[in-house]
């Protein structure tokens, strides 16, 4: 069984479904019993049209539990019209999926998960692990998320375009990127990828829809995404980017990330992801740590700020002034922040270890250490806190 196929074509046989006239969450409930019925028939029976066999039967499972559900009567016309089998039609929907599972009544971590379904072609299980839930929650996520949609009476087909890049949708494109990189930044937990996961449905939507923030973030997540390799030690723990084998950096992908940029870029037409794509190749086209122009880093975060007017953008912009301008630059643009945000005492032990007050870096470290959202990097920020006092008493 090619569980890859299946996944490619389960987005496009749902928006099938459901430009047919079905509602999202049951056309969802019949394409994962026509999945389901694949992976019992296929590997004895392939099909010749894989797409064409999984619309025939999801449909016919959408009609099944539609004659069964009297409350669903109103819609006898459509189970008097039942399209005959054949070949899938050509039209991809799949556009009009992504800002179905963005909508705006969700939350983010709904959309994550109903994307990862309905677009991605994941199990429950396998959404389940990569989030580290148990499958039943994660079941309860995705089912209220769908009854969500549904309940706002929303339907893909009553999303049509109206212009290139534009569409009438619940959703919007800032949106949709929103959830992808959510998907991007929850991890490589699980026997699912989610990084690459999101790489890959960051590429359909690029080939689906022009742009230049869609290859912003797809620009993004390719140049964030080479330096996994680098991020940790054997042992597991972090790595600093300034401490980083660059030599085990992957420069095709950093080639590729580079590329999709500049022709974003090229357009005038710029946007948060791009901002942020532009600031990861400065990182990426230093030799090393000390080549890094940080004043042009600083300067695409001033652009950044400006786009956002973001706390965090502004955090991020304190670590770059302290490295072009020196950590006293850096600990004064920090005093203009609020210091309850995430990794403020992080950013302040930093720039306070440059400036040569290790005793306040090492008590910072340690401060940042218990707010720290995940056990790599509490312990990262611990090691540090020793090392200073370390340090301190020689």
């Amino acid at each position: 069984m090619n569980e890859v196929l299946l996944r490619s074509l389960t987005p496009s046989v749902l928006a099938i479904l459901v430009r047919r006239g079905a509602g999202f969450a049951a056309a969802e409930d019949a394409v994962q019993d026509a999945l389901v019925e694949a992976v019992r028939v296929w590997p004895a029976d392939p099909p010749r049209d894989p797409k064409g066999w999984l619309v025939t039967v999801a449909w016919r499972r959408f009609l099944d539990a539609t004659r069964a559900d009297t409350a669903r009567r109103r819609r006898e016309d459509l189970v008097d019209d039942e399209p005959a089998p054949g070949p899938a039609p050509a039209v991809d929907d799949t556009l009009q999926l992504y800002f179905l599972c963005a909508h705006p009544s969700l939350t983010p971590s709904s959309a994550v998960a109903l994307t990862l379904r309905a677009v991605g072609g994941l199990t429950t299980r396998q959404i389940a692990q990569a989030h580290l839930v148990p499958e039943a929650t994660m079941a309860q996520r995705i089912s209220r998320a769908k009854r969500t949609v549904a309940g706002n009476g929303v339907s893909p087909a009553r999303a049509k375009p109206r212009a290139r890049g534009r569409f009438d949708r619940p959703g919007d494109v800032a949106t949709v990127l929103r959830v992808l990189y959510l998907v991007f930044n929850e991890g490589y937990s699980g026997d699912i990828d989610l990084a690459v996961e999101a790489i890959r449905l960051t590429r359909q939507l690029a080939a689906a829809i022009d742009h230049p923030e869609v290859a912003g973030l797809l620009a993004l997540m390719l140049l964030h995404h080479a330096r996994r390799a680098a991020r940790t030690a054997p042992d597991g723990s972090l790595v600093p980017l300034a401490e980083q084998d660059r030599g085990r950096w992957d420069t095709t992908s950093i080639a590729e990330g580079v590329e999709i940029l500049q022709a974003a870029l090229s357009r005038d037409r710029l946007g948060e992801f791009q901002a942020q794509a532009a600031i990861a190749a400065l990182h990426a086209d230093a030799p090393t740590a000390e080549e890094t122009d940080w004043v042009q880093i600083v300067e695409w975060y001033d652009e950044l700020a400006r786009l956002t007017d973001s706390p965090v953008v502004r955090l991020n912009r304190a670590v770059a002034v302290g490295e072009a301008d020196g950590p006293r630059a850096g600990l004064a643009a920090l005093a203009a922040l609020d210091d309850t945000l995430p990794r403020h005492a992080a950013v302040a032990a930093h720039l306070h270890e440059r400036d040569g007050d290790l005793a306040t870096a090492a008590r910072l470290y340690a401060e940042a250490a218990q707010k720290a959202p995940n056990l790599a990097e509490r312990d990262h920020l611990t090691r540090r806190a020793a090392r200073l006092n370390a340090r301190r008493r020689r």
